[in-house]
């Protein structure tokens, strides 16, 4: 398990850093204003990537698992920064369209994610735990598909090149796809609690590790 925490951690570090430096090299700045498909590339590998070893690797996926839902949930709280959204929107920088869908949706998710992580991140309360998750994947998805279909739903509106610079370009590349994946691992967590834990109101982590031991 060590081993796969190290491993994970590098990755991500490394996809980071290709965020970064792709960005400040401007590799995923779209000239016709819109999130073109070096911004879709950059988000959606390393999605594919942990997709697929999830799904074939027994191992990883015990490592994903076991990983504290609290945590994974608790840093969802970087989100309360899609207030940004709105303030860029009202200096013209990126549309409405996406920025108060997006904003909103992220301000809410973020303001309520320690809270989550605090009462609800237990077996008793799982159907409300994975009801957040499903609430903040959706919010995910509803701002990538409007930021890449603004310009085309409405083409005199704001163009949204903004987002596929520094440092907003780093949303897209890298918190985006990451925050989506911690949504996963903790709804999959989710639905490995079992009655008996639920009752006994155990904490999850301890409700997982007990479940680990006994498997």
């Amino acid at each position: 398990m060590k081993n796969y925490g190290k491993l994970t951690a590098g990755l991500i570090a490394a996809w980071f850093l290709f965020a970064l430096i792709g960005s400040a090299l401007d590799l995923f700045k779209n000239n016709s204003d819109r999130i073109g498909i070096a911004v879709a590339l950059a988000a959606g590998i390393p999605l594919l990537v942990f997709a697929l070893w999830f799904l074939v690797s027994p191992k990883f996926r015990e490592f994903a698992l076991s990983l504290n839902p609290q945590a994974l949930t608790a840093v969802q709280v970087w989100r309360i920064i899609g207030f940004t959204f709105l303030v860029l929107e009202a200096r013209g920088v990126l549309p409405a369209l996406f920025a108060f869908p997006a904003g909103y949706g992220d301000m809410f998710i973020g303001a309520t994610a320690t809270l989550v992580a605090w009462k609800l991140a237990r077996p008793i309360h799982r159907t409300s735990f994975i009801l957040w998750q499903v609430l903040g994947i959706t919010d995910l998805v509803t701002a990538v598909g409007l930021g890449t279909t603004a310009r085309l739903i409405s083409p005199h509106s704001t163009p949204m090149g903004a987002m596929t610079v520094l440092p907003l370009s780093l949303i897209p590349t890298f918190l985006v796809p990451l925050f989506f994946i911690f949504h996963v691992i903790c709804i999959a967590q989710a639905k490995t609690w079992n009655v008996s834990s639920a009752l006994s109101g155990q904490p999850t982590g301890s409700a997982l590790r007990t479940q680990s031991t006994a498997a």
